[in-house]
């Protein structure tokens, strides 16, 4: 048995466990878990709505696996984490999604992008990225699910709100749909599935350029229909390959490929992560990479979050 509950807590190291006072939850994917669900239902008429979300979304553990972490379960408190831990959970995972370079530099949006985009034929770029041109400097691109405007008159990356196009604060995203709409050609689809290393930059993916894939495997090495769940929210096309495969249109002329092998007692679970070989007439390998950061990030985080 497991002694780490789903919200992170390793009962282990706790008397009151060793005392045989109380038990662990387990995981939101064991069968400790759903024995205790089981338990407080029948005892308190209500689960541990922490423990309740994690088996919900087939999440072992929610500091390590959500991605919404810290939510509003754990913000009401009183436990099992302070105010103070929370709000450092908060900070840092906030700095890490709006983007960090292999070197975990802070993602830095280069002013000359913007001048470029300024500066440039935009009902051009509007071609050869497939984006639509919005007067007077704008162009509306779709990423994955969503659609953002590039704003060129006021150099601000924006999404659909409630009062029109609200600015968005997401550094990493902001440079790589600049790169793509400044760069994309006129070039199709080659039809030809490669890995990163097969690119003609395949060079620039090694040491911590590497691709990664641990988030990836931890979250869904043994659990397949999450992954499936998860590619087809972001709009993934079933593709005949793995145990579990999806073609994801991460960009208009971009399609990453994200393929599966779900581990057992023999083997521990797999991903790889392929491209079309028309990515690089689109984007250079820096943005790439980015690009897969931002497609997996999506994949791994739970709906809602």
């Amino acid at each position: 048995m497991k002694s780490t509950g789903a919200c992170g807590i390793d009962c282990s190291a706790c008397r009151l466990n060793a005392a045989g006072l109380c038990g662990t939850c387990g995981s939101g994917r064991s069968a400790e878990g759903q024995t205790k669900i089981a338990a407080q239902m029948r005892i308190l008429g209500a689960p541990c709505p922490i423990l309740a979300c994690a088996a919900r979304n087939e999440l072992e553990y929610c500091l390590r696996d959500c991605l919404g972490f810290p939510c509003e379960l754990f913000e009401k408190g009183p436990y099992p984490f302070s105010k103070g831990f929370l709000m450092m959970q908060e900070r840092r995972r906030k700095e890490m999604a709006q983007g960090k370079t292999p070197v975990v530099q802070p993602v830095q949006v280069p002013a000359q992008y913007w001048e470029n985009l300024v500066q440039g034929d935009i009902r051009e770029m509007c071609r050869n990225a497939v984006a639509e041109f919005r007067p007077p400097l704008g162009l509306v691109v779709p990423f994955l699910s969503e659609t953002y405007l590039v704003d060129g008159e006021e150099r601000c990356l924006k999404k659909p709100g409630g009062a029109g196009w609200e600015r968005v604060d997401h550094p990493l995203l902001e440079l790589i749909l600049l790169v793509y709409v400044l760069g994309a050609k006129d070039a199709d689809l080659a039809h030809e599935m490669v890995t990163a290393q097969q690119l003609k930059e395949g060079h620039f993916f090694r040491g911590p350029h590497e691709l990664s894939t641990r988030p990836l495997i931890a979250r869904f090495g043994r659990n397949l229909d999450g992954f499936r769940r998860a590619a087809g929210a972001l709009g993934g096309v079933v593709i005949d390959a793995a145990d579990a495969a999806f073609r994801i249109q991460a960009l208009p002329k971009v399609p990453l490929y994200y393929l599966l092998w779900e581990g057992d007692e023999e083997f521990e679970p797999r991903v790889s992560i392929l491209f079309d070989r028309s990515v690089e007439k689109h984007l250079p390998a820096d943005a790439i990479w980015g690009l897969v950061q931002l497609v997996s990030t999506a994949l791994v985080t739970p709906p809602g979050h």
